[in-house]
């Protein structure tokens, strides 16, 4: 295979010997070429290593700085200088360094090749010692030591397998899933409840450990079997010849259970009402065996054994469950792994033997969890867990469909290697302090995975935006040289994304709009775009402060009544002006001239699609001031400065404090933290009102914590959350159809709150009753 430009290649040679029977061919020469960078990504500045090697994969942790791109905004010393046609603020690109986690999984056939390539590439790595964890941590000490230069320091497996089990339920939000057969989609994800522990864990290796977690670092065995993964193999082995574990299963999902087991049926004749027991269930596991003279199919033998061994797991996971209180099982170990046939038949188990009571949830990175433990082992000096991370979907395998019919390369890919990245957030994240219920709080509307129309429609709309997104990245770096090639590779990347989520929706967890907007983020910052709308949002901010004076005398000569509407009339015309709506983004390129009045002639006449502006207006009438209101902002330019600013103003002067939080970094065309830092200044030097409640602290600027145009309350940032508390805040206002409608349309809170949007997309517009540009207006107030 070629070599592509600039770029290394690597051909990693594995040998595999022929088995008996082979025909005396010596041995098999398999080379797999792979590109590097996107498998051991960043190694020349890895710091820390660990490893956990099992039975036949082997998964590699590493922690490396990560040097990239981002937008900065500086304001200009504008004193003494005519500033009228000087740029609002300066933009520079600057290089920043950050934390990322990679996690890298693969067959063990291929551990001596990715230990030379690792050696080959370490150049800045600190450390002296690799983390090590499973069974072949033993056998391949002297292997890792000789190839890398590292002393290996072991670590218990149980204690890294809970810590990785912690690590990912804390972090990663779609990371639980139970498995439902026959459904549409495979996988149906778990909404995090903010308070993870207590929980069990059952892991199914050779035996089975079954294991009660109660805090960090509190967990201890209360069980076990014999009977696990081991047994399923060894049994079947015997039964069948098949020596592969994976053939094994593989046989069992073509077979027939009920031709080699006694069913209740069987022995009765039909159901044992009595006993409430269907005909269907398993009477006696192999029973037919001793009556039947006739030779099993090796399918149905292994589907027999399965069944028999999942049952075995299923019930004593039930009873131990019970008997300490627990109602949430986690599944891992080799003998899941993935596999359809596994988790059907354990998850059947489970829901017979506790009547529904409990579930059966499996994790999305289970493969991973020993070697993120050893590697918080390894890093405790660093305290990792004082920081939020968030998975890099840029960088990411996402999770393979287990079914094989489905698609059957799938098997091949994670056969080879498979990739999991995490990126350190430079602040922790918590849940906002107002959701009504936060182990409850869904951040999404639409579920893509499960609405096959909708998935297809806007995996479509972001197919056909993507060309113009690439082009404005590249538009947004004009003095770069390679600006155009990067552009491309973004491109080809996030098409590459959007076709692994046609086939695998279920890849990054529940697809969502936020997920395909997020990931595309990713791909973006992957290449160096760190806001490709920067000159767009510089421009727009500077247009609008200009207009800033004239839209406040216009209100202040208004009524009450008639000043609420046209306050809110404005806030909603500044939500048009979003660059992610290509109907949006059409009309500002072929005309420039397009401005907040023309924005306010394209609104929905009322009534409004949802329309509750008249509860808002009896609210402001008659109820008292509000003690603090929590602004959630969207774009910038018009939406910030000639919307929310008035709104802002009004809110202010009838004795509500505001705290006004945006986005920690860009998306978009979304205004930013220090974008808003700088505006809120210059409208400051224009108007006493907001000058007065930024001196005494009654307008407070705060970041969010994200770098979303849509907004999950259950990942804000700390600061905020604290502000939020202090303050008292009762009122929370969010506009823009990326935080209110794609997310948080039907998000409970526990105080008042606004949701303003415009239906800037005619599908979805359609979908809810209206049109395009039809206005939603919800104000909730919570039931006592």
């Amino acid at each position: 295979m070629p070599m592509r430009p600039g770029e290394e290649w690597v051909a990693f040679k594995m040998a595999e010997r022929g088995g008996r029977g082979s025909g005396g061919h010596g041995s098999l020469d398999k080379s797999i070429t792979l590109p590097p960078d996107e498998i051991f990504r960043n190694l020349e500045n890895a710091k820390r290593f660990a490893i956990d090697i099992g039975g036949s994969l082997t998964k590699l942790a590493y922690y490396s700085t990560v040097q990239h791109k981002v937008a900065r905004v500086r304001s200009f010393d504008h004193s003494g200088k005519d500033i009228e046609n000087e740029p609002l603020y300066e933009i520079s690109v600057q290089e920043e360094i950050t934390a990322r986690l990679h996690f890298i999984k693969f067959e063990n056939t291929y551990i001596e090749t990715c230990l030379d390539f690792i050696k080959d590439h370490l150049v800045n790595t600190e450390t002296k010692v690799i983390k090590a964890t499973g069974g072949g941590a033993y056998k391949f000490k002297d292997l890792i030591e000789k190839k890398l230069g590292l002393k290996v320091d072991k670590e218990d497996v149980m204690t890294c397998l809970i810590k990785g089990c912690n690590f990912v339920l804390r972090n990663i939000p779609h990371e639980v899933f139970a498995y439902q057969k026959d459904s549409d989609t495979e996988f149906r994800f778990q909404t995090n409840h903010p308070n993870i522990f207590p929980y069990l864990l059952v892991n199914i290796g050779s035996g089975v450990s079954i294991v009660k977690v109660e805090t960090e670092d509190k967990f201890e065995w209360i069980g076990g079997s014999s009977i696990g993964g081991g047994t399923f193999w060894g049994l079947g082995a015997l039964l069948t010849k098949t020596k592969k574990f994976d053939e094994l299963l593989q046989l069992a999902s073509k077979g027939q259970h009920t031709n080699v087991d006694m069913l209740v049926k069987d022995v009765y004749g039909g159901a044992y009402q009595t006993l409430g027991l269907s005909g269907n269930l398993i009477a006696s596991s192999f029973g037919k065996s001793t009556t039947a003279d006739k030779e099993f199919s090796k399918e149905d033998m292994a589907k027999s054994l399965l069944h028999m061994i999942s049952n075995d797991i299923g019930q004593l996971a039930c009873l131990y469950a019970k008997l300490h209180n627990l109602d949430k099982i986690y599944f891992g170990g080799f003998f899941i792994r993935g596999h359809p046939v596994t988790m059907r038949t354990i998850t059947y188990s489970i829901n017979f033997f506790s009547k529904g009571e409990v579930q059966a949830l499996f994790l999305r990175h289970e493969g991973y969890l020993g070697a993120i433990g050893a590697f918080l082992k390894g890093a405790e000096q660093d305290n990792p867990n004082q920081y939020s991370w968030g998975e890099n979907y840029a960088g990411s395998s996402g999770l393979m469909s287990t079914s094989p019919d489905v698609y059957p390369m799938q098997r091949t890919r994670s056969g080879t290697f498979d990739m999991l990245e995490m990126d350190r957030l430079e602040r922790p994240l918590v849940n906002l302090p107002l959701l009504k219920d936060p182990s409850a709080y869904i951040p999404d509307t639409v579920d893509l995975t499960d609405d096959a129309m909708a998935r297809k429609y806007w995996l479509t709309c972001f197919e056909e935006a993507l060309d113009g997104v690439a082009k404005r990245a590249a538009a947004s770096q004009p003095d770069s040289v390679d600006a155009l090639e990067r552009a491309e590779k973004f491109r080809q990347k996030y098409w590459n994304k959007l076709q692994t989520l046609r086939q695998q929706p279920f890849a990054y967890g529940t697809l969502t709009v936020r997920s395909l907007l997020d990931t595309r983020e990713h791909c973006l910052n992957e290449f160096n775009f760190p806001d490709p709308y920067s000159k767009v949002k510089q421009k727009e901010n500077g247009i609008a402060l200009k207009c800033f004076q004239s839209v406040i005398e216009s209100l202040d000569s208004l009524g009450w009544e008639e000043r609420q509407f046209a306050l809110v009339k404005g806030l909603l015309a500044g939500n048009v002006f979003d660059w992610g709506a290509k109907a949006v983004s059409d009309v500002l390129e072929s005309e420039p001239q397009f401005g907040f009045e023309e924005a306010k002639s394209k609104l929905q006449e009322r009534p409004w699609l949802e329309d509750s502006y008249s509860q808002w207006l009896e609210r402001l009438k008659e109820g008292p001031p509000h003690k603090c209101a929590l602004i959630f902002a969207d774009n910038s330019g018009i939406d910030i400065i000639l919307g929310v600013f008035p709104f802002v103003r009004e809110l202010l002067s009838r004795g509500t404090e505001v705290i006004l939080a945006c986005n920690s970094g860009p998306a978009l065309n979304d205004v930013t933290y220090s974008e808003s830092l700088i505006v809120t200044e210059r409208i400051a030097a224009m108007d006493p009102v907001i000058q007065s409640a930024l001196r005494e602290e009654k307008l407070l600027l705060v970041q969010t914590g994200s770098s979303s145009p849509c907004l999950d309350l259950s990942r804000l940032d700390k600061g905020l959350a604290v502000l939020v508390r202090e303050r008292k805040t009762d009122l929370v206002i969010i506009e823009g159809m990326g935080r209110a409608i794609h997310t948080n349309y039907y998000a409970a809170l526990k105080c008042e709150s606004l949701k303003l949007a415009v239906i800037k997309n005619s599908w979805l517009a359609d979908r809810l009753g209206g049109k395009i540009f039809s206005v939603i207006f919800k104000y909730e107030v919570p039931c006592k």
